[in-house]
C-alpha cells in the first residue's frame, strides 16, 4: 500500500509505499537528502537537492548525475540502459522529470564480488533556483549481504518508482531558497 509521503517538512510530496522506513529514524542523514529504506531487502530510494551539473540538456544532466553516483559508489563500471522523458501530469507547477534506468556493479565493504545495482534515477531541474532536484531508487540484484531481490520483486520496485516519480510535487521553492 502507498500514500503520499511528504518530504523536507511538506516542501515536497511523493507517493511512497507505506512500508518504506525513514532513514533519519535511526541514523544520521544530510539536510539536503531524505532517505527511506526497505525494511525486507536492500532497496533504497533517496530525494536529494543538487546544484545543477553544467549539462543544459536534461538526458545529459541526468548521466552526469548516474556518473557522480557511480563514483561516489566506487562503481567498478556501469551502464545506462534507457532515458525517458516523464510527463508528470502537474501543469508546470513541478518540472517534468527525466528518468534514467542503469545498473552499476558496486563492491561493498570487503567483499570479494561486487554486487549488481540496478539504479533509477529521476531528474528535476528547477532553473530559477540553479537546482537538480534528484530522487534515486537502488535495487541490489545480487548482494553480499542478503539484500538482494528478484525479478519479479525488481519489477514490482520499478513500477513504485515510475509513481513516486510521476507523483513528486514541489510545494514549496522557498526550499531552495
Amino acid at each position: 500500500m502507498s500514500g503520499l509521503r511528504e518530504l523536507f517538512g511538506g516542501a515536497i510530496t511523493t507517493t511512497l509505499p507505506t512500508t518504506l522506513i525513514d532513514a533519519s529514524d535511526f541514523r544520521q542523514v544530510p539536510d539536503t537528502q531524505e532517505v527511506y529504506v526497505s525494511p525486507t531487502s536492500g532497496i533504497s530510494i533517496i530525494v536529494e537537492v543538487l546544484e545543477s551539473v553544467s549539462a543544459q540538456d536534461l538526458r545529459e544532466a541526468a548521466g552526469q548525475h548516474f556518473d557522480a553516483l557511480a563514483h561516489d559508489n566506487d562503481a567498478k563500471s556501469q551502464t545506462v540502459n534507457e532515458t525517458v522523458d516523464v510527463n508528470n501530469d502537474s501543469n508546470g507547477a513541478t518540472p517534468n522529470p527525466v528518468v534514467l534506468y542503469g545498473t552499476q556493479l558496486v563492491q561493498k565493504f570487503n567483499s570479494q564480488t561486487a554486487d549488481e545495482v540496478r539504479i533509477l534515477l529521476a531528474l528535476y531541474r528547477v532553473p530559477h533556483k540553479n537546482v537538480d532536484l534528484v530522487m534515486t531508487m537502488n535495487v541490489p540484484m545480487t548482494s553480499a549481504d542478503g539484500g538482494a531481490v528478484s525479478e519479479d520483486d525488481w519489477g514490482s520496485a520499478r513500477g513504485i518508482f515510475d509513481e513516486a516519480a510521476r507523483s513528486l510535487r514541489i510545494v514549496d521553492y522557498g526550499l531552495f531558497a
